[in-house]
């Protein structure tokens, strides 16, 4: 179309973005949900496990379609984009994946190596593999985000692919945005579980989406402490008028949720959390627009030729149509009677 003449590659980096939304929202909470699978503790322990255990099983693996959306979408369309992703973060993408391959696998090897009650109480080499993983993945898909916005990909005019640095993803500003995905995610998965818990398993859940949403304002702040310095191009891009109103719409949902899990108002703080979640990340796409990876590599620029895109963006209502109401059905049936009471007390799970 002549008067927008990005239309295609801008409706396809669009679709990549809806998907990284909703993989942050539901895949998000699941690495939260390992990772307090991991340090659960007190008189109550079992029964988080078993909390947990019970709000994943029936969605943790639907939970991945999402990532397989946004993988799908970027080497379909900007194949080159992908392609330059995939040789500069070879290493924390790989290391991430394996993770996330070993904490599904060890999610079910637990659940069956034991009867079903015990599955969840019984200390095992499975359930430490469950959530180490469930940590270091989010932490190095956090890592991987900070190497883009620092500008650290570079493609020179021969098109040789490197990072400034050979250790560029470890920089303390990669790590920063690492450990706040890490804080992220437990936050997330803290606030959905107190709203399928209730009475004093409830009451665990939101003091660790205190202490999670405490921890996700401190790295937020030590993020864009660093990024003034390290990442100037984006700390100046996110706070332009053209982000701005996004992020500081998202900063007063985090507002919204942190209040809504004080006064115990536990729909609202699922409600506060996801929106923040998603503003934040249009926030991100809004200053990282025009460049899939700056400075070299531009939406644009790497495009796949238009009748590619075209196909996959007017194909996506079809498989949205088949795909959504599924998902809907999924949680209709399985996550729509809270926990009510410990399955096990600790006594009995002793």
């Amino acid at each position: 179309m002549s008067g927008w003449p990005n239309l295609w590659s801008d409706l396809s980096a669009a679709t990549a973005l809806v998907g990284m939304i909703a993989y942050a929202l539901f895949g998000g909470a699941d690495f939260g949900g390992g990772v307090w699978d991991l340090f659960a503790f007190g008189e109550r322990k079992a029964a988080q496990r078993q909390a947990i255990q019970r709000a994943m099983g029936p969605v943790w693996e639907a939970n991945h379609v999402w990532l397989i959306l946004v993988i799908v979408v970027l080497f379909t369309c900007f194949p080159r984009g992908y392609s330059v992703l995939g040789v500069a973060l070879f290493l924390p993408f790989h290391l991430a994946l394996i993770g996330i391959m070993l904490r599904g696998a060890s999610f079910v090897f637990r659940a069956y190596q034991s009867p079903q009650k015990e599955a969840a109480t019984t200390p095992s080499v499975w359930g430490v593999v469950f959530g180490v993983a469930s940590l270091i993945s989010p932490i190095l898909l956090g890592a991987a985000f900070g190497a883009v916005t620092e500008g650290a990909i570079r493609v020179d005019s021969e098109g040789q692919i490197g990072l400034i640095e050979p250790d560029a993803w470890r920089t303390p500003y990669c790590i920063a945005n690492g450990l706040l995905a890490l804080c992220t995610c437990g936050y997330l998965a803290a606030v959905y579980l107190t709203n399928e818990t209730h009475g004093p398993l409830r009451e665990d859940f939101r003091r660790r989406a205190i202490v999670a949403g405490t921890g996700t304002a401190i790295c937020a702040a030590v993020v864009m402490g660093l990024a003034r310095s390290e990442a100037t191009w984006f700390y100046e891009r996110l706070w332009s008028l053209r982000s701005l109103p996004v992020v500081v719409c998202g900063l007063g949902c985090f507002v919204g949720s942190a209040w809504a899990v004080f006064s115990r108002h536990y729909v609202w703080s699922r409600l506060f959390a996801a929106a923040e979640i998603a503003l934040l990340i249009v926030g991100w796409g809004l200053a990282q627009y025009p460049f899939l990876i700056y400075p070299d590599i531009t939406f644009a620029g790497v495009a796949a030729p238009e009748p590619t895109l075209r196909f996959l963006v007017l194909s996506l209502p079809v498989g949205a149509a088949l795909v959504l109401p599924s998902l809907w059905l999924l949680m209709r049936v399985f996550k729509n009677t809270p926990l009510t009471e410990p399955v096990e007390t600790p006594a009995a799970a002793q």
